[in-house]
């Protein structure tokens, strides 16, 4: 194993390898600046790029950025107030206070070295989990993985924030969409209803980019205003190395914790700062502080989101399970490759864990050292408004979509997912277990299988590992149930205030008219791919029914719980909201309005996405940019001439000169094949 370790060490002076691994770094850096991207918008652009390139240059890419998002979300926290992504506003409880006494520079030196020990030592746990695990690992059958399988699709919903059945249905519903095309076991195409195009199955940079990326622009492109107020950087960075290396314990704390919230699926950074920040209130003697500009409330939460992305590559490659959505597409990146997690990747590209090992600790000393270099410069990206940044996300998005497959019928499957996605953020339902599901749908199937032709029955069950899957599995659906029967006795007490329930920022229209139509598209959908499946052979159609049976349970029940809520009179705040919109109540008050403005604003936003994705089909993508990019800027960004004439000659030169720098082709409009 050491051998391997100095073998990958040996490998970084490739020049190649640095060079993607610097390209990574950067621009993980700048995808965690905007809101909403984060790890998971940076691996979902950057996986594209990868199509072509050597996997050491790969990992090297996408490691950089996912091993840096989380340091340079903490700039526009501290300085604005605004975080980057929802687990760095844990960091702006300390961080925006310090910034307001004039000591931004002080919150944001402890932040982005608690930031880099988090990933080196977040490193040191994937490189001690590496010998640890091996006996295990290698110890597991079919049997093992199959559970594995089921165990990160459940626990992923199960643990994901929300209403577990919600997360459950997001989960089969991934599973179904995963099984979209040939058959592992049979080699027959499964719903692909005839057409050529779904016969290789869906492709998981549509599917990533659209359930989660153009899925954030719609709900974030009404955003026209940058942040107005300027805190200046101030002194403070020698004090602030000081008291770093004063808390130097609660940065061991916090990474620890970090590595065990995001070795379990569904948990994440978000749950890993809080957790780190509740632990160290609880061990501090004097609490007054935090709050206020405590350092503690910014050392431990920093140093545990990064680590977390370290914790969540130990399921992901040791056994299969991601944890998170970036670790998903990672896991769907080595499976396009062939790489095997689990048993295979030990045994057969043990240079490639460490590979990952050495790339991740080196991005986050790197990732550090250019926030440091160029924190004024950053803070100045945080001001764009999201509206002039969402022109060039969309055109950067349906460019990478069309690199896996060559199609442009990726890029409609990227909208009508987007469109998916967009509902399913805004009815509380958790799109991560639905990306999980979407990745695992076939090992799942395929495990099966293997397992079902060796093992008669269900003596496989009797193993005991499968048992102690099984336990993992069902103890914290029991325990779930458990706090919901607390909950509803707690509530029974007080009738006052049995019906209130905390407002969820991230779902607008929970409970809403919207959520009952969610609620109906799942069931229509498992409902359809039950009957569509009875075509199949018996082979090949044994695990759709069995997930679209499970399915149409859940969705059932959701189903059964939004009518009822109707029935009951129960009228949700967002219909008397648009009742009294129509009947001109509220016309003179717009902005409170917000659920309305913000679906018909997304609406919008779609449908100016399919305009331009309509512009490529007929005259190329090029000129496409050239109309859509202008056109969005001016009427929906309302940017000034001058902007927009500045950016769409950029993005134009950089759009010209990719193809030569990056294996990417640019789509072929129809106008294009007659010339």
């Amino acid at each position: 194993m050491l051998d391997s370790a100095m073998a990958a060490l040996a490998s970084l002076a490739d020049p190649s390898l640095l060079i993607m691994l610097l390209i990574g770094t950067v621009a993980g850096l700048i995808m965690g600046l905007i809101p909403g991207l984060g790890g998971t918008g940076a691996v979902a652009i950057l996986l594209p790029i990868t199509f072509g390139m050597e996997p050491p240059q790969a990992l090297a890419l996408l490691i950089g950025a996912l091993a840096v998002v989380h340091t340079s979300d903490t700039v526009s926290a501290v300085l604005l107030g605004a975080p980057g992504s929802a687990s760095a506003s844990v960091t702006m409880l300390d961080g925006y206070s310090m910034a307001k006494k004039g000591q931004a520079a002080r919150a944001l030196t402890l932040a982005f070295l608690s930031s880099m020990a988090g990933g080196i030592i977040g490193a040191v746990g994937l490189t001690l989990a590496i010998p640890l695990a091996r006996p295990l690992v290698l110890s597991f059958a079919s049997p093992e993985l199959f559970m594995l399988t089921v165990l990160g699709v459940s626990l992923a919903a199960v643990l994901s924030r929300g209403n577990i059945i919600k997360g459950i249905s997001a989960g089969l519903l991934g599973l179904i969409l995963g099984m979209v095309g040939t058959s592992p076991t049979t080699a027959e195409e499964r719903f692909t209803f005839g057409s050529l195009f779904l016969g290789d199955g869906l492709s998981l940079v549509a599917v990533a980019l659209g359930i989660f990326g153009l899925a954030e622009i719609a709900s974030r492109a009404s955003q026209r205003r940058g942040e107005k107020q300027t805190i200046s950087l101030g002194g403070g960075w020698g004090q602030g190395i000081r008291e770093w290396l004063t808390h130097w314990t609660q940065v061991i704390r916090g990474a620890l914790i970090g590595i065990w919230a995001g070795v379990l699926p569904g948990v994440g950074a978000t749950a890993g700062t809080w957790m780190a920040y509740g632990q160290a209130v609880a061990t501090a003697k004097d609490k007054r502080q935090f709050g206020k500009g405590d350092p503690r409330g910014i050392v431990g939460p920093e140093s545990a989101n990064n680590s977390v992305e370290a914790g969540d590559l130990i399921p992901t490659l040791l056994f299969g399970i991601p944890g998170g959505v970036p670790s998903a597409m990672l896991l769907g990146m080595l499976l396009t490759y062939g790489i095997q997690p689990g048993p295979s990747i030990i045994t057969e590209h043990l240079d490639l864990m460490y590979l990952i090992v050495w790339s991740f600790a080196i991005a986050s000393i790197l990732g550090a050292l250019l926030c440091f270099l160029s924190v004024k410069q950053l803070a100045k990206l945080t001001k764009v408004p999201f509206a002039v940044l969402a022109a060039g996300l969309v055109a950067i998005m349906l460019l990478g979509s069309f690199q896996e497959g060559g199609q442009l019928g990726d890029l409609w499957i990227m909208i009508i997912l987007g469109v998916f996605g967009w509902l399913l953020k805004s009815t509380g339902f958790p799109r991560a277990p639905f990306l999980i599901g979407f990745v695992l749908a076939i090992p799942l199937e395929r495990y099966y299988f293997l397992t079902d032709s060796l093992y008669e029955g269900f003596d496989w069950m009797a193993r005991p590992g499968v048992m102690v899957f099984l336990a993992i599995l069902i103890l914290p659906m029991i325990w779930a149930f458990i706090k919901f029967i607390r909950a509803r006795r707690h509530t029974n007490l007080d009738d006052g205030h049995r019906d209130e329930q905390p407002e969820d920022d991230e779902a607008p229209l929970k409970n809403s008219t919207w959520s009952l139509a969610a609620s109906g598209i799942f069931f229509v959908a498992f409902a359809a791919a039950l009957i569509s499946s009875a075509s199949f052979s018996p082979e090949a159609r044994l695990v759709p029914q069995l997930v679209s049976t499970g399915g149409l349970v859940f969705s059932g029940i959701l189903l059964f719980v939004e009518i009822r809520r109707r029935l009951r009179g129960r009228t949700p705040k967002a219909d008397e909201i648009l009742a009294e919109e129509i009947e001109g109540i509220r016309e003179t008050q717009p902005a409170k309005a917000g659920w309305t403005l913000d679906a018909k604003f997304a609406l919008k936003t779609f449908l100016w996405m399919t305009g331009f994705l309509a512009l490529t089909a007929a005259f190329g993508y090029l000129i496409a940019v050239t109309i859509f990019i202008p056109a969005f800027l001016l009427i929906v960004a309302r940017a000034r001439l001058k902007v927009t004439i500045i950016y769409t000659g950029v993005l134009y030169i950089v759009l010209v000169a990719l193809p030569s720098l990056l294996p990417i082709d640019l789509p072929q409009g129809w106008l294009n094949s007659l010339v």
